[in-house]
């Protein structure tokens, strides 16, 4: 399979799990379909909840799917929304989790897409690397070091 048919292959399922989205509250499906660099393909949807912040994104969902079944390395993403909207911020965190470098494709309901990075969607991003040993932020310039005037 090319890159393309891949790409193609991504959005026709992430149309699918669109399709089966739990969104009575907002109305608005989202689907996504996840390729982990073992060739295998992860499907989520967004699942809603009368409790809002209990919500979960179509793309974590994939993401956890696949965790949970050992893969943690991944070529690209493909998110089906109405409008071909790019994910929201918590999920883009989510996603570079797992690498800067995934290819993003971004499709309307009518399969219509574009192609993108996670690295585009979350410039400057926060990551593992960021961490030292015990949860300290190793900082870049703009973090301020030191507590009360000392070093």
């Amino acid at each position: 399979m090319t890159e393309q048919q891949l790409w193609e292959h991504l959005v026709r399922l992430a149309l699918e799990a669109r399709e089966r989205a739990y969104a009575p509250y907002s109305g608005y499906k989202v689907g996504a379909a996840l390729a982990g660099k073992s060739g295998r393909i992860y499907t989520g949807c967004n699942v809603e909840n009368a409790v809002y912040p209990l919500s979960t994104c179509a793309e974590r969902t994939a993401i956890v799917k696949a965790v949970s079944e050992g893969e943690r390395e991944f070529l690209a993403i493909a998110v089906a929304t109405e409008n071909g909207a790019t994910p929201c911020g918590a999920c883009r965190q989510m996603m570079r989790e797992f690498g800067a470098e995934m290819t993003v494709l971004l499709a309307d309901a009518q399969g219509h897409y574009r192609q993108t990075t996670l690295t585009a969607l979350l410039p400057d991003s926060f990551s593992a690397s960021d961490l030292e040993a015990g949860g300290r932020y190793r900082g870049s310039s703009h973090v301020e070091t030191g507590h009360g005037g000392q070093s």
